[in-house]
């Protein structure tokens, strides 16, 4: 009996040293691929080689300058840097992109030559001077299927792990309604409903935020932003203002709200002349500048995202970071529509 009782006893002693001789390698290597230089595709919540780009900025283009050619050539860098690592990128507009009427010519004159290069891969949102005709045919004309459809200009897409939204605030919601009840915000609603996507991000013209000369005083853009916050959404891409803004996550009401709130970057750095910043920031802005031109480019990770300015070729000012994404808050702490 004795003997058996060694035996059993020196069968457990050889496991348990096999256990921790082997495991480490188990779970350092095998779970992550190897050691091998072999490779997995990045696990949920981490950031990867391939996750995709999303790249732009609003305010771009107009015959009577060229600086959009330099943040045309911006875009050429993202797309040609992402393309070998095997990311997917989008650009993004967030209006205002052809001068000064956004008329079918302006759009094949002048937006055409720089950023048209990468119409194939753009998502645009259209801006006031889109509709300064009228209904912002030449935008629709000139996108076609990627603007959404005629007559509304809001639309949505899934871009690696992210939900893409994109409105259309175009002449300061006048011809298309933000309004509580209005189509637009009755179909925001149901399209962030039906998203099963852990992080969003929504793209317009006008910014509720924002320390330039106009102040933040579009309140008419309160139903999307309480949208937004009410369903998670994480981020916010206006132009409008012909400068860049950073604000700190906050609620539509201007509160800040570091677990759940939207974090707004003013982006209308496309390249049609700076608008100055107010003399006094505005609540929340966390950085600023009114002299640069550029794009923002945000890589898409599973849980988070990178956010990074990048300035035209000259210029030295910079602004990046890192942000996690969140969900929902509370439904007893979101404020009444």
């Amino acid at each position: 009996m004795l003997w058996r009782l060694l035996a059993i006893a020196g069968g457990l002693a050889f496991l348990g040293l096999a256990y921790w001789t082997i495991s480490p390698a188990f779970w350092n290597g095998s779970e992550t691929g190897g050691t091998d230089g072999g490779s997995l595709a990045s696990p949920a919540g981490t950031a990867g080689p391939t996750d995709p780009v999303l790249v732009g900025a609003g305010d771009i283009a107009s015959c009577a300058q060229e600086s959009d050619e330099q943040t045309a050539a911006l875009l050429d860098q993202v797309v040609a840097t992402t393309a070998e690592s095997g990311a997917e990128t989008v650009v993004f507009t967030a209006g205002d992109n052809a001068y000064e009427n956004g008329t079918l010519e302006e759009y094949e004159q002048c937006y055409g030559p720089t950023w048209g290069r990468h119409k194939d891969r753009t998502r645009p949102a259209t801006g006031n001077h889109e509709y300064a005709l009228g209904n912002a045919d030449g935008h629709f004309q000139y996108f076609g299927e990627a603007a959404g459809n005629p007559g509304a200009g809001y639309y949505s897409f899934d871009l690696g792990t992210w939900h893409i939204v994109v409105l259309d605030t175009g002449d300061h919601c006048q011809i298309v309604a933000c309004a509580v009840g209005s189509a637009q915000e009755q179909w925001l609603r149901a399209d962030l409903a039906a998203s099963r996507a852990f992080c969003t991000v929504a793209i317009w013209h006008d910014p509720l935020f924002t320390s330039g000369p106009r102040g933040s005083s579009a309140r008419y853009l309160l139903p999307l932003w309480r949208a937004l916050h009410e369903f998670g959404a994480d981020v916010v891409v206006n132009g409008h203002e012909h400068n860049y803004e950073r604000f700190a996550p906050q609620t539509a009401d201007g509160l800040l709200d570091a677990a759940h709130g939207i974090r707004q970057f003013v982006v209308g750095t496309g390249g049609n002349g700076h608008r100055s910043l107010g003399p006094v920031r505005a609540t929340h802005s966390e950085m600023a500048d009114d002299a640069t031109y550029g794009v923002m480019r945000l890589t898409l990770h599973p849980g988070g995202y990178d956010w990074e300015f990048m300035p035209v070729a000259g210029e030295v000012f910079r602004d990046s970071g890192s942000t996690e994404c969140h969900g929902p808050p509370p439904a007893d702490v979101v404020p009444a529509s």
